[in-house]
């Protein structure tokens, strides 16, 4: 085990018992980085739209972004985030045809309300 242990450190490789922490952060597209972070009973509601009607979930959420809801693309104006938001919501439209759109719907809905629950954790843990 000592030996194991002497060649990884010769590697540069941590053995577990060293305490070495690994983050991993996800990369993101423009598109699913335009995401809003909304209100939880708003994002439900989108997952709801998105459901039912694909795309329309989305375009309610990009309205979201002009009323101030944060994204993950701090760098992009408003209206550019708004736009990216309206394309996603065309593009669930126009592939629903072929059940493409609609699962991508769905998926989108369940992104907006992961991404409100961590907005309320954060909420939750600042008090």
């Amino acid at each position: 085990m000592e030996q194991k242990d002497t060649e990884m450190h010769e590697k540069g490789v941590s053995s577990s018992t060293s305490g070495v922490v690994v983050q991993v952060r996800e990369k993101k597209g423009p598109l699913r980085a335009a995401i809003p972070y909304m209100p939880f009973p708003v994002a439900v509601i989108c997952l709801f739209l998105n459901t039912f009607v694909p795309g329309l979930g989305t375009f309610v959420s990009a309205f979201t972004v002009l009323c101030g809801a944060r994204t993950d693309l701090p760098d992009r104006h408003v209206c550019c985030v708004f736009w990216l938001n309206i394309a996603a919501a065309f593009i669930q439209i126009l592939t629903a045809v072929v059940m493409v759109g609609w699962i991508m719907s769905i998926f989108w809905g369940m992104d907006m309300v992961i991404l409100a629950s961590y907005r309320e954790q954060a909420a939750a843990q600042q008090l």
